[in-house]
């Protein structure tokens, strides 16, 4: 009774400043270059930074191109396109995971079959896969069929969720045994390896993302990766506005304004002269909130698989209300209260209103995940004493 009641003495003398679930972290060139810009006026779409932040990302994750896009949206759209993509085509892509590349297949007039995730890493589950591959498709005319819609099955978008890979083995050689494209969502991943192998060059083409949460931020921001180089023409060429003439303004093919600026390229260049050292923090980050909660009933840490080294992009647990006492949803509120920002799962794609009526392999896992989980605060700059503020508030109870 004793140390539960010094605990929560120690919770109310705590700094009252609010702690945010995940924000930038500006800590090197990032105004000596975006200044450059300033000064020379190269602010828009094209300008050195734009060629370099493309090459650093580029050499970073193994791949000989990188084309820069204004989102991470927009650089998943933009892949699926010059994967050959098109109306009425199914694209496998998980049912956990934020809205984005779902939406992207829709861009392309495609139709998402959404896969469940599995267990032990909530990844995309690669038995799932096989499953509706195996069963519920079949060849005609040269082509893979959906049975049960008679559409043409065009590739898979497995989506590395919270900075953990997919288990990417079984669905490549799935992929390869059914003439699949993979299309690598990994914006939220930079920096995972999978076997030893670079998250963003597992597949023939991979997408990142540098929205101001993610684990480098150019304010907003996307790229492409991958090593076909006609690919990476037709990318840049389609995120250019397809200018086919640049002083006669023709242009053969509809583009689109996809345009990362030579400012926010700035931004990323920057931030990837920190991002070994970004990384290094988050698995820190993530290391102590594991040694915290591993003795606390009813709290699931964040897993990692043994052939993934993980980047901990959102730190997340899962919350069992029967053990611990609260629900994700209740702890989500108290933690609140002691403005500790935190955030559950999104809500499964396969129940996505936006989404009613599509096809849908499992998702009772997805649904647990996403009852069950919240994501801590995870910031590259949070202090020590903010998760130590934040383990206590969880913690509490349990003393």
């Amino acid at each position: 009774m004793e140390s539960n009641l010094n605990a929560k003495a120690e919770l109310k003398s705590s700094p009252t400043k609010f702690i945010p679930l995940c924000v930038p972290h500006i800590a090197g060139n990032e105004w000596e270059y975006v200044k450059d810009c300033l000064d020379t006026s190269w602010v828009s779409s094209v300008g050195t930074y734009v060629n370099r932040f493309e090459r650093m990302v580029a050499d970073f994750a193994g791949t000989e191109y990188g084309v820069a896009a204004v989102s991470g949206t927009a650089a998943l759209h933009t892949a699926m396109m010059v994967a050959g993509v098109e109306p009425d085509d199914e694209l496998l892509v998980s049912s956990l995971s934020f809205i984005a590349p779902a939406n992207a297949i829709k861009y392309c007039g495609g139709h998402p079959v959404f896969i469940d995730a599995e267990p032990n890493y909530w990844q995309m589950d690669p038995n799932r896969v096989a499953e509706f591959l195996n069963n519920d498709c079949r060849w005609s005319e040269g082509q893979l069929q959906n049975k049960a819609t008679g559409r043409t099955v065009k590739g898979i978008v497995p989506v590395h969720i919270l900075g953990h890979a997919v288990d990417m083995d079984p669905i490549l050689e799935l992929a390869r045994k059914y003439e699949l494209v993979i299309i690598e969502d990994a914006t939220e991943s930079l920096g995972a390896t999978y076997k030893g192998r670079m998250v963003g060059h597992l597949a023939d083409i991979a997408c990142f993302s540098f929205n101001g949460n993610k684990v480098i931020t150019t304010g907003g921001g996307g790229m492409i990766v991958t090593d076909n180089e006609a690919w990476a023409k037709r990318a840049k060429y389609l995120t250019t506005q397809a200018k086919d003439n640049e002083v006669e303004y023709i242009h053969h093919s509809i583009g689109y304004n996809y345009r990362l600026t030579n400012i926010q390229a700035a931004l990323g260049c920057a931030q990837m002269e920190q991002l070994p050292a970004y990384i290094e923090k988050k698995r820190s980050i993530a290391q102590r909130y594991t040694e915290a909660f591993d003795s606390v009933d009813g709290l699931t840490t964040m897993p990692g698989a043994e052939w993934c080294d993980a980047v901990f992009w959102l730190y997340t647990i899962l919350v069992d209300e029967k053990v611990y006492g609260e629900n994700s949803r209740e702890l989500l509120k108290r933690l609140a209260d002691s403005k500790i920002q935190a955030r559950p799962l999104w809500q499964p794609l396969h129940r996505s209103p936006a989404y009613a009526g599509s096809f849908a392999v499992g998702g009772e896992v997805a649904d647990k995940l996403n009852q069950m989980a919240l994501s801590l605060p995870c910031s590259v700059g949070i202090e020590d004493e903010d998760i130590h503020f934040v383990i206590e508030a969880i913690k509490t109870r349990h003393e």
